[in-house]
């Protein structure tokens, strides 16, 4: 029996899923949360062999949540489980160690075919995403600047990024101009917006 965590903070989604993945003989969800920093107690306490994983959950994304199981139960493998079919969320979730990525509206065979690859030593990955993800390439943006437009969502003066981020106003400013230019957009929140869309934050 594969033992099955789901962390998903819709229920009403949470529990069509854990509905759907019982029927399968061999497939049993030991755990249910609705945030990604309960991820971890969770997999402690049940011990999953597969953790599906939502992108975009409050306490933390599904991403961060893979980085933090694999450190703390590295027997547990993440399968990152989402709507956003975005090609840097996919990129993002290999780099942390996520055993696979695939988006909700697959069949619910697809899934548990997934799930039992990945218990099997596998990467399952969405075909029509991997071949995006090939397609747009790596993030064009450092590090820093992504973390300068993830505080400009918001639409944050710069003072307040410099103050967030503890740098100074000007590099703020040439961090947001050099993401402006790599992004190809013409304001520091279409920039934002833009590489949230390619899942590049």
């Amino acid at each position: 029996m594969i033992r099955v965590l789901i962390a998903e903070d819709q229920a009403l989604v949470r529990g069509a899923l854990r509905a759907l993945l019982e029927l399968e003989d061999d497939l049993e969800v030991v755990a249910e949360v609705g945030r990604g920093d309960a991820v971890v107690h969770a997999a402690r306490e049940h011990r999953p062999d597969v953790a599906l994983l939502d992108i975009e959950m409050p306490g933390g994304d599904g991403i961060e949540a893979a980085r933090a199981l694999g450190a703390a139960v590295p027997g547990c493998r993440a399968v990152i489980l989402t709507t956003f079919g975005r090609p840097g969320f996919l990129r993002r979730a290999m780099e942390v160690g996520a055993a696979g990525f695939l988006v909700k509206d697959a069949p619910v065979a697809e899934l548990a075919r997934g799930i039992r690859a990945v218990m099997a030593g596998e990467r399952v990955i969405d075909r029509d995403l991997a071949a995006a993800a090939l397609a747009i390439g790596a993030t064009p943006l450092s590090t820093r600047e992504a973390d300068v437009l993830r505080a400009a969502v918001d639409g944050a003066t710069v003072a307040d990024i410099a103050g967030r981020l503890f740098l100074s106003e000007g590099t703020v400013r040439n961090y947001l101009s050099s993401a402006i230019g790599k992004t190809g957009a013409r304001t520091r929140v279409e920039a934002a917006r833009v590489a949230a869309e390619k899942g590049w934050l």
